[in-house]
């Protein structure tokens, strides 16, 4: 079946250049705010329609019914039978400010109408003219006042009748403050970050220190149960030398340090990721998720340290006194694979060996020398990275990052008391951000730290009071979505985090509001099929926010896992300017829980309707459709790596729009400028080994729609990608050999 992506209807971008296609079903609109005494949001981030009792006229049927107008879901919708006049109204529960009323209209829509409000349901008072509706999102700016809010239609634009995927209302003012009798949430300075995280100071014994990292890591060993288990462990250094410190970093474990810079704390020993460990998957490293390294630096032993991991393991903000090598021990004679990792703001003095790892992403870091490369090696504003040679080497650079903005971290300040730091944004940059890291510090008075068994309704009440979210480790059940309204709120978490939405909800929404912060979290689709997991803004919504983008940052989402999760989409990102820096979003191919075709569903792990969206790092594996969904103008990626769906049962079930299955990356054919550095995608359809899909990179054929350095892989040939973007570039399995790439240097 075709995907909505392709007919949907564009909105305009309210200050802005240019327009952009709104994936009217797949795209998840903004959800009721809960209040907050701080909120420098506009009137149009607070909608207070959604999920309130709807009434109409009438119904086309029982599957088109009133309430479907107001639930949030845009896959949904009312209709009306075929006549005129018909009417759509809201109760909003209380009397409200009324200042803005966003439609957005199926093909058959209002060719005229007006919005009504009254105070009983009863007598009604026009606040617009009579106006004329338009396929797809229209957004009225209205002034007037009721309970009752109604869309009144008195000419169809169409022999059907009147049709609304959404009707939001939003109110104007201030929001109120919590009621005198919710007590507002205590906040610390000197946080308890609760039982999951341990804190070292150089004069804990270093004895110590390894036996806590030792029984953490051990108790992993070649368990059946570790990759999905429960266990969460943060191991917290405050500034100073550490004696010698073997830490092997296992599933779910996180070692920082606690210095406003990485120099600030020195372990003399090693931070540790190898193959060997994994119960069932002992010969490489390809399952090495879910750990990582942050704001510290290392003296090795031997020289040299080893970081053999794959996708969401990011190191961060580190100062390698030595060498890094970023393969498993066992890298010979066929074995040891890793496969795609990330390293950002970092300073490598000796060499970084990639050895056996297939694809890594490298962001403005300084490293000594860079030795080796398999088939996607990408940099961007690496000091000392090796020269742009694709495909032979393997190597990809670009000499700046065109936007960044580093991840917030913890830290501990002179008088001992708790802070975060928030990097500030830079351009076109390059090399470490450190020392004297421009941004802005954050008391942990300021957050509210949430800890496992802490109710969506608990958390909503801490951003109400004007609070940072700081999320410790752990698993969270949310049976209603996280609702950030708040510019330049911090929403964080250490030690993966884990969130999972129960009911079919949501589980974070971020409003269209300047510079929110999101980092650190781990989402799990719940049992109950979720339309998105995480929403960034309202589609249809365009605001300029260049100068203070959302940032999304070490972000992961998984469909299948510990439990058998489903979700329609993961990430949509509607909001411009969004940084997307270092996301995997993975319908898992394995898990705690039994997964395949029909039980872990999943059609997209990424739809972004923004303009001037930015991914760096962008790990995206195994869904069932379109894995992204490109449809803002002027995109940049820097680096994508992708494995299609494992589990496609025949080819009959995987029929796309234009052919056999469906592209890793499609940029929507109505896109003129669209950039891509970096980008593989691999085939592995072992359920059936004569899938085949006939592209894994699909675009527009237009001059500023432009992909560099892409390639596409049958992993040991088992399956077929017949090109690498559109009709170009040949297929795989290549005859050549053996998982032979084929690459696409430049295209067009």
């Amino acid at each position: 079946m075709t995907p909505p992506i392709l007919t949907s209807p564009p909105s305009q971008k309210r200050g802005r250049r240019g327009r952009v296609v709104l994936s009217t079903v797949l795209a998840a609109a903004l959800g009721v705010t809960v209040a907050s005494v701080t909120s420098n949001a506009s009137a149009a981030d607070l909608p207070v329609s959604q999920g309130k009792t709807a009434t109409a006229s009438s119904v086309e049927s029982a599957a088109f019914p009133a309430s479907a107008a107001v639930d949030g879901n845009t896959g949904t919708r009312w209709s009306s039978t075929f006549a005129d006049p018909q009417w759509l109204q809201v109760d909003l529960g209380s009397t409200q400010s009324i200042s803005q009323i966003v439609l957005n209209w199926e093909a058959a829509y209002a060719s005229a109408f007006t919005i009504q409000t009254s105070p009983n349901g009863t007598t009604w008072t026009n606040i617009s003219p009579v106006t004329t509706g338009r396929a797809g999102v229209q957004t009225l700016n209205v002034t007037g006042s009721g309970r009752y809010v109604r869309m009144n239609g008195t000419t169809r634009a169409t022999p059907y009748g009147y049709s609304l995927w959404e009707f939001q209302v939003f109110a104007g003012g201030v929001n109120p403050s919590p009621s005198p009798s919710t007590p507002a949430l205590p906040t610390s300075d000197t946080p308890d970050l609760g039982p999951n995280v341990r804190i070292f100071e150089p004069s804990t014994p270093a004895s110590t220190i390894q036996t806590a990292v030792d029984q953490a890591f051990n108790a992993q060993l070649r368990s059946p149960t570790a990759q999905f288990g429960s266990q969460r462990h943060v191991f917290l250094f405050k500034p100073g030398t550490y004696g010698r410190v073997w830490a092997n970093v296992g599933f779910y474990t996180t070692i920082a340090g606690l210095g406003l810079n990485p120099d600030d704390v020195t372990i003399n020993g090693a931070v540790n990721v190898d193959s060997g460990w994994n119960f069932g998957d002992e010969s490489n490293a390809t399952q090495n998720f879910w750990r990582s390294m942050e704001n510290l630096s290392i003296v090795p032993d031997g020289g040299t340290n080893r970081w053999a991991v794959s996708q969401a393991a990011p190191m961060r903000r580190v100062h390698i006194k030595g060498n890094l090598t970023l393969a498993p021990s066992n890298q010979d004679n066929g074995q040891g694979y890793s496969s795609g990792g990330y390293l950002a703001d970092s300073v490598v003095d000796g060499v970084v060996s990639s050895g056996s790892q297939q694809q890594w992403y490298t962001r403005d870091s300084r490293i000594g020398r860079w030795d080796g490369g398999v088939w996607n090696m990408v940099y961007s504003g690496v000091q000392g990275a090796p020269a742009n040679a694709f495909p032979n080497p393997p190597h990809t650079t670009l000499a700046t990052t065109p936007v960044t903005r580093e991840k917030p971290f913890l830290y501990v300040d002179s008088a001992g008391l708790y802070r975060v730091f928030v990097p500030a944004l830079r351009r076109n940059s390059a090399g470490a951000n450190w020392p004297n890291t421009a941004g802005s510090s954050i008391p942990m008075r300021e957050f509210y730290v949430a800890k496992p068994g802490d109710s969506a309704a608990r958390i909503n009440q801490a951003l109400a009071q004007g609070l940072n979210l700081f999320f410790t480790p752990g698993t969270y059940s949310l049976n209603d979505t996280i609702r950030v309204t708040r510019a330049n709120t911090v929403v964080t978490g250490i030690g993966f985090p884990t969130l999972i939405p129960t009911g079919g909800v949501e589980a974070l929404n971020v409003a269209d509001v300047d510079g929110v912060k999101v980092s650190g979290l781990t989402f799990d689709a719940g049992t109950t099929n979720s339309p998105t997991l995480m929403s960034v803004g309202r589609a249809g919504v365009h605001t300029d926010h260049a100068a203070n983008p959302i940032s999304l940052q070490d972000v992961f989402f998984r469909i299948g896992s510990s439990v058998q999760g489903k979700a329609t989409t993961t990430l949509a990102v509607h909001s411009d300017d969004t940084i997307i820096d270092h996301i995997w979003a993975w319908r898992a191919d394995h898990g705690g829980a039994p997964t395949g075709w029909t039980v872990n569903t999943g059609d997209t792990g990424l739809i972004v309707n923004g303009d001037d969206v930015l991914a760096t790092g962008l790990f995206v594996e195994h869904y069932q459709k379109y894995e992204v969904i490109w449809n803002g103008n002027r995109g940049k990626t820097i680096f994508f790596q992708n494995e299609k769906p494992y589990d496609v049962p025949n080819q009959a079930a995987w029929i796309g729009p234009r052919g056999n299955g469906y592209a890793a990356y499609k940029v929507a054919d109505n896109v003129t400028d669209h950039q891509l550095w970096g980008g593989g995608s691999y085939a592995y359809f072992n359920v059936n080994p004569s899938v085949r899909v006939d592209r894994a990179f699909e675009v527009p054929n237009r001059p500023g729609v432009q992909l560099r350095s892409i390639l596409t892989v049958s992993l040991g040939d088992v399956g077929t990608i017949a090109n690498v973007v559109n009709d170009t570039g040949g297929a795989v399995p290549n005859p050549a050999g053996n998982t032979t790439p084929r690459q696409v240097v430049a295209y067009p």
